[in-house]
């Protein structure tokens, strides 16, 4: 063989490596909205990552996860979905406080979100059955179950005359959780002492004062913030 065609052949046989890669899809990549940090979110990303390698997944070797964190300020999260829009990812996840920004930011890459209130009353689906649109989610309909909190917490103290509520003013469906104690406290009998906490400033300032009485029943309203009052963390 002449030596010519035999480094046109060689040329050509280390070029097919290359050409296989290139018909190759390109890796998935998750866009991952979320309003915490990674350091308070171990939990959390345990879950997802597990969920992932479930469906046969793994990050870094067949699929990319591109995170971006609020830090705690809800302000960021149109800037941090629009990112990810543009960074063309193949799916958002988004919590719930997320999720509206993320719906605003697309209409065409489909949204999983997770979320404790009503999605069609949140205006993100149009019905539990048929969400329509790009988005889809779980729901645990965490604001619907209040009334049924008040009704157990009153069954597991009878004698008590009052409950205490800890609520973060900030986190989807506080309004809701609000009334709807209200109205099942109405209907027991009972007085119903409010607390607000939205930060973890307010919360431990609420923690270093008077409590209230100690045969009060006590209803902690599921978010991040309000939730580190029963794990005893800062």
């Amino acid at each position: 063989m002449k030596r010519r065609a035999f480094i046109t052949l060689l040329g050509g046989a280390a070029a097919w490596p290359l050409a296989t890669r290139a018909q190759q899809p390109a890796m998935p990549v998750i866009g991952f909205l979320h309003t915490e940090s990674a350091d308070r979110s171990g939990d959390r990303l345990r879950g997802f990552h597990q969920g992932l390698g479930e469906t046969g997944y793994v990050e870094g070797r067949n699929v990319t996860i591109e995170y971006r964190w609020a830090q705690d300020d809800n302000d960021r999260f149109p800037a941090l979905a629009a990112d990810l829009v543009r960074r063309q990812v193949t799916v958002i996840v988004a919590n719930a406080a997320a999720t509206p920004a993320a719906k605003a930011a697309t209409s065409t890459i489909p949204i999983v979100f997770v979320s404790g209130a009503d999605p069609v009353a949140r205006g993100l689906v149009a019905s539990l059955n048929r969400p329509g649109g790009n988005l889809t989610g779980v729901s645990q309909m965490n604001v619907q179950l209040g009334p049924k909190r008040v009704q157990l917490l009153h069954e597991a103290m009878p004698t008590a005359t009052s409950i205490v509520l800890l609520i973060n003013p900030a986190s989807v469906g506080a309004e809701t959780l609000l009334r709807e104690a209200e109205e099942a406290t109405h209907n027991l009998g009972l007085s119903l002492h409010v607390l607000y906490a939205s930060t973890e400033l307010e919360l431990a300032g609420l923690n270093a004062a008077q409590p209230p009485s100690a045969s009060a029943g006590r209803m902690v309203t599921p978010s991040r913030v309000t939730c580190r009052s029963l794990r005893g963390k800062p």
